[in-house]
């Protein structure tokens, strides 16, 4: 039997989730909410945080629990399209394969914290001067680099070639 090559990429959504997970969860024991310490002098800073919203904090301030539901739903639905395309899918090259895994295992550890806490744990922030850019975590950080990945294909992999008629 032999494997599909996208879906040799699931150890890499599979990493991320565990790193993800095991990072949160350690927060989560080590500290409180709020908790704050500088690890670069005026940039960059380990924090604890919570986040109920999705990215940046939209609908974070909402009190309805229809929100939450609404929340999970919504990525429960991404994550889905995330692994059809992931393992079906047959265009596009490494970096397409490699962003669509890292989207996916993001995807999965925000919704597991969402699930599990009703709250995404975020833990670093970056400031650049008076910007203070929002708390974020790892799986955050392989979102953006996914999406990186994926905008990196679109513009610069290999162009589709038309019939000649």
């Amino acid at each position: 039997m032999s494997i599909p090559s996208r879906l040799r990429w699931l150890w890499l959504t599979l990493a991320i989730v565990l790193l993800d997970r095991a990072t949160k969860a350690w927060f989560e024991m080590q500290t409180t909410e709020g908790w704050r310490h500088e690890l670069v002098h005026h940039f960059l800073y380990l924090v604890r945080a919570s986040n109920p919203g999705i990215a940046f904090s939209f609908f974070a301030d909402s009190t309805s629990h229809w929100t939450r539901i609404i929340l999970i739903a919504g990525s429960i639905v991404v994550i889905c399209f995330l692994a059809w395309f992931l393992v079906a899918g047959s265009g596009g090259t490494t970096r397409t394969a490699a962003g669509l895994a890292l989207l996916l295992g993001g995807a999965t550890g925000n919704v597991t914290d969402r699930i599990l806490h009703g709250a995404v744990t975020d833990f670093f922030e970056v400031w650049f001067g008076t910007y203070h850019y929002p708390a974020f975590n790892v799986a955050d950080s392989a979102i953006t680099i996914g999406v990186l990945l994926l905008i990196l294909d679109v513009l610069f992999g290999p162009k589709p070639t038309t019939p000649k008629s």
